[in-house]
């Protein structure tokens, strides 16, 4: 992977034409999963008035990451480096041939963490028609007084807490949680939000010349309609105009799923199995 560094943020560029170990696919009948290597993590299926999804979620996900300690977290390490490194050496994460970003995030809506973030386990369903736009966990939840929760917990309050790495999903309308599960119970048990680095898409060059291209036609038509003499305005306009310009490269885009292999008889088989395991 190439490596472009922002502030806050990377992007993420792929030499070789390859699919990633984890990787979102669909087929017919609104029919998604999620696979890592060869098994399916997650399955859903959008509701037929597409007013949400139903997602099954199976045990065997794996975290791209490798284990964070607390004795690493005390020295305060550029985590957006250690997270890229993490993926780039990772035969299990969602790196492939395209522009990605990986970005520090703090900030989030206050029902994202609160009320849109999945407790259920292991099927839940995402409603869009309430609005739902949370984080979705790949493995059961600890209780907030397990061991190693308790052990996050006073890296919460000694404020030296690991991000926790979010991939968001356009499908979902929402991110799933690729590594800090206990890190995430940890920071709300203790009334804080998480931290968050997220990977997402980036928009590819036809994305970016359709944003560019309407940002410049905005500018001149609000420039055309700006006299001569109110300079100071024309200037102001002109430098908000350039920074869209220049930040379009960097925005996020919809979610790559190829095709299920096996198309919906595949992705039946799955449910089929799932249900045995869940009976």
């Amino acid at each position: 992977m190439r490596r472009e560094i922002l502030p806050g943020a990377l992007v993420l560029t792929g030499h070789a034409d390859r699919l990633p170990a984890l990787r979102m696919e669909m087929t017919d009948g609104r029919r998604m999963l999620l696979r890592q290597g060869e098994r399916p993590v997650l399955l859903a299926r959008v509701d037929e008035d597409r007013g949400g999804v139903t997602v099954h979620r199976r045990a065997g996900y794996r975290s791209p990451l490798p284990p964070l300690r607390a004795a690493e977290a005390r020295p305060r390490p550029d985590w957006l480096h250690r997270f890229a490194s993490g993926l780039e050496a990772s035969d299990r994460g969602p790196l492939y041939a395209d522009r990605l970003l990986l970005a520090r995030r703090s900030g989030f809506a206050p029902y994202v963490w609160r009320g849109d973030f999945v407790q259920d386990w292991p099927t839940a369903r995402l409603d869009w028609n309430d609005g739902w736009n949370g984080v979705l966990p790949l493995r059961p939840l600890s209780a907030p007084d397990a061991p190693r929760v308790k052990a996050y917990r006073r890296l919460v309050r000694e404020d030296v807490l690991p991000p926790v790495l979010l991939l968001w999903l356009s499908a979902f309308d929402g991110w799933v949680l690729l590594d800090g599960h206990d890190r995430a119970v940890a920071a709300l048990a203790e009334g804080r939000e998480p931290e968050a680095v997220v990977l997402a898409r980036g928009a590819g060059e036809e994305t970016v010349g359709v944003v560019q291209g309407g940002t410049v036609e905005g500018f001149e038509r609000r420039l055309g309609v700006l006299p001569p003499e109110r300079e100071a305005e024309r200037e102001v306009l002109a430098l908000r105009y350039a920074r869209a310009l220049a930040c379009a490269p960097y925005g996020e885009a919809r979610t790559l799923a190829p095709p299920i292999p096996g198309g919906p008889a595949e992705w039946d088989a799955w449910v089929v199995e799932f249900r045995h395991e869940h009976d």
